[in-house]
């Protein structure tokens, strides 16, 4: 069986799938729910040291679903706790004394000056945790009281922030990196140069999803006014796919421990961070969506995927997608693919012959009786048809073996083409064998 143990800068899980600073880390009561439902770990929701955090008493979510309902991101208005700070030390002590095995991280936000860490880092060392995560990422409410992304956004805050940090505490330091900026390396870069053990990313996407067009009010609505809040769910997870690559590659950053968060719903999601450079990644739409349970097919899918392609630990194929990371002017302009249509799977929709015609390169032809066939000599292997497609499988970019296409005339040769599915070059025909 696989191991799914993890070991992130000394802190250990059983498994790697923590719950990100958020609501359901927000107090004992739902922190010992997720261990029992099988959590490695969580991130207990971000402490502060004013008394006076007050968040709103209405909406505090806006939304973006699918279309057949399903939840695709969140926005939220949320602040850090509003719960008295020794209240929420009493119960992180309580809770780590009665799950030792458990990942437990303390999010942190204070002022940006050296006596506010001074002061809350050692209670926070007093009741056990594991490591503090410090929050420079939340976009909305306490940044513009000078934290969360507003020291984010600023490398030599973050520098100066997790050197004080380290400075005053025994405990691992993990940097929250805001995706609200241009280039994600840089802070990064300024945490590792402070002493910060690890970084994890990404936070909220600052974003307003929507307006009530009776009131004219961005939602979630607070008594006929709006704001911007953070993002999150399955439709920021390509963001923050690219921002773990990005510091993953980075010469400067590169093997350097990394949290991945945004969006992480399946197992899937976990090994593809994973796979990028992540250690343990961090969940909370998909908790908040379907409950603390979600974690155990999690679990299962992650075990079986990693049996199946005979990885024995995390380690045996963390980072492995890294070196496939490449800059543009990098890829190989010779390879040459073209769309082929199953036509025992074509259910004649004609959604790939629309796309391609009108907003594409004219590739595929309708026959008579709704037939679609693919104008070889026209497609360039876009894969627009692949993506609006509602039939999964039924359209696949096949990659053609050298020789397959003229050299004098472009054109594909047609006998090689069709025969490529059992061709000695087709990755997936080696596979097969």
């Amino acid at each position: 069986m696989a191991d799914l143990r993890s070991d992130f800068v000394g802190i250990k899980s059983p498994n790697p799938f923590w719950l990100a600073s958020a609501p359901p880390t927000d107090k004992e009561y739902n922190v010992r729910r997720a261990f029992e439902a099988g959590w490695g770990g969580v991130v207990w929701k971000t402490l502060g040291l004013d008394p006076h955090v007050v968040n709103v008493n209405g909406p505090r979510y806006g939304a973006v679903w699918g279309a057949d309902r399903r939840l695709l991101g969140l926005n939220n208005i949320e602040l850090i706790t509003d719960r008295p700070l020794e209240v929420n030390l009493r119960e992180i002590k309580a809770v780590k004394r009665d799950w030792p095995d458990r990942a437990l991280v303390v999010s942190l936000m204070v002022p940006c000056d050296d006596a506010s860490w001074r002061t809350i880092l050692p209670l926070v060392e007093e009741t056990g945790a594991d490591g503090v995560e410090l929050n420079f990422g939340c976009p909305h409410g306490m940044s513009e009281r000078g934290m969360g992304s507003a020291v984010g956004q600023v490398p030599e805050y973050i520098e100066m922030v997790a050197r004080w940090c380290k400075a005053n505490s025994r405990m691992p330091v993990i940097v929250k990196l805001t995706p609200n900026i241009t280039d994600i390396r840089y802070p990064a870069r300024a945490a590792f140069r402070g002493g910060a053990d690890a970084v994890s990313l990404i936070n909220t996407v600052s974003s307003i999803t929507g307006v009530d067009l009776d009131t004219f009010s961005p939602e979630p609505s607070i008594d006929g006014k709006g704001s911007h809040g953070g993002y999150c769910g399955p439709a920021v997870k390509p963001i923050a796919l690219n921002m773990v690559a990005e510091i993953a590659r980075d010469p400067e950053t590169a093997g350097r421990p990394i949290s991945g968060i945004g969006g992480v719903t399946t197992w899937r999601d976990a090994a593809e961070f994973m796979a990028l450079g992540s250690g343990p990644v961090q969940v909370c739409t998909a908790a908040m969506t379907y409950g603390f349970r979600v974690v155990q097919e999690m679990i299962t899918g992650l075990g079986q995927w990693m049996d199946a392609g005979g990885h024995a630990d995390l380690a045996a194929f963390r980072g492995r997608a890294v070196p496939n990371v490449t800059d543009w002017q990098y890829l190989n302009l010779n390879y040459v693919a073209k769309a082929r249509i199953d036509q025992a799977l074509c259910i004649h929709c004609g959604r790939c012959y629309a796309a391609c015609e009108d907003t594409s390169h004219q590739a595929i032809a309708m026959l008579p009786g709704r037939v679609f066939e693919v104008k070889d000599e026209e497609c360039v292997a876009c894969n627009l048809c692949v993506n609006v497609c509602p039939v999964e499988g039924c359209i696949d970019m096949v990659a053609l073996a050298p020789g397959t296409v003229d050299a004098r005339t472009g054109e594909v040769v047609r006998p090689e083409y069709a025969n490529w599915t059992t061709h000695p070059n087709n990755p997936m025909a080696k596979a097969a064998e």
